[in-house]
């Protein structure tokens, strides 16, 4: 009896958690546009873009600059926008069971039509994923009054590149930035 019961509990389809993105990172100095999919997990339960200590998101910026990774956040923040670098996500919100962009379900994507009468000065937006550019095509589309690009990805995840080769691509930032 307890193993029946215990087999139907099992069985039932777990339904992942409506996870919701963060605030942008901007104001209307910002030439440069960063975007990530969703925050992960631990991102999240820390209210940080790129709270994950594995993640190289924030260690990749500041070596830009041969800057040292300052460990408040809001200095974190504040340097982003004094180099003219807004950071946000492409989904508003999604189910995903875990921190991965291959579990991405249901997603929903944020006002860029808003966002970019808001923020007119953006000019060069940039994917730190190809996961991000994908939803982005998907649910966006490019626009001729902006040029885009493709970073790899900050995650500590992404083990295909090391972070010197990481850092040489997301040197493309460095002609936008102030």
């Amino acid at each position: 009896m307890r193993t029946e019961l215990k087999n139907k509990i099992m069985d039932k389809p777990t339904i992942a958690p409506v996870k919701t993105a963060f605030a942008p990172i901007i104001d209307q100095q910002c030439k440069i546009l960063l975007l990530g999919t969703m925050p992960g997990d631990r991102s999240l339960s820390l209210q940080q873009y790129y709270g994950h200590s594995g993640n190289h998101f924030w260690k990749l910026i500041y070596a830009l600059f041969d800057q040292p990774v300052d460990p408040d956040y809001q200095a974190r923040k504040n340097f982003l926008l004094q180099r003219g670098i807004g950071l946000w996500d492409v989904l508003e919100s999604c189910t995903c069971e875990g921190s991965l962009d291959s579990n991405i379900k249901n997603e929903v994507v944020n006002d860029f039509a808003a966002f970019y009468e808001q923020y007119p000065a953006i000019t060069e937006v940039f994917f730190d994923s190809r996961k991000a550019e994908q939803f982005y095509n998907r649910y966006v589309k490019k626009s001729s009054d902006k040029n885009y690009h493709l970073l790899p990805s900050p995650s500590g995840a992404n083990a295909t590149k090391t972070f010197a080769q990481k850092l040489e691509h997301w040197k493309e930032l460095l002609p936008y930035t102030k």
